[in-house]
């Protein structure tokens, strides 16, 4: 339910899209938006990594901001290798996304079965 209103406005706005290019003024609050949505993805992105490749964070404020950062003592070795693993599958083996995240998901389900039977 959630995501309704999202695609609800890009299916029934896609077939106007190409006319309102140009709009100046639309063209610019669309990049506006563009730049928010950015944002967006760019501090959930840092706030996931933080909070999985560390297992303890301390909150720092200053005025209205307020940041999580990692206790560095409390890395979680097998995220960080899971990490680098991804990182190379895209960037230098040059595997698309979702073979990438099939391939991890391999990894870590294998991982957690290995460890719950030495348990």
């Amino acid at each position: 339910m959630t995501f309704v209103p999202c695609l609800l406005f890009i299916f029934l706005g896609a077939p106007y899209v190409e006319r309102l290019r140009n709009h100046e003024r639309l063209t610019a609050a669309l990049s506006g938006i563009t730049a928010a949505v950015v944002g967006v993805i760019a501090s959930l992105a840092s706030y996931f990594a933080v909070h999985t490749l560390f297992a303890t964070t301390h909150r720092f404020a200053y005025g209205p901001i307020r940041i999580d950062l990692p206790m560095v003592s409390s890395w979680q070795p097998g995220s960080l290798t899971l990490t680098v693993i991804a990182l190379v599958l895209i960037f230098w083996v040059r595997w698309s996304a979702l073979r990438t995240l099939a391939a991890c998901t391999l990894i870590g389900a294998t991982t957690a079965g290995v460890l719950a039977m030495l348990r």
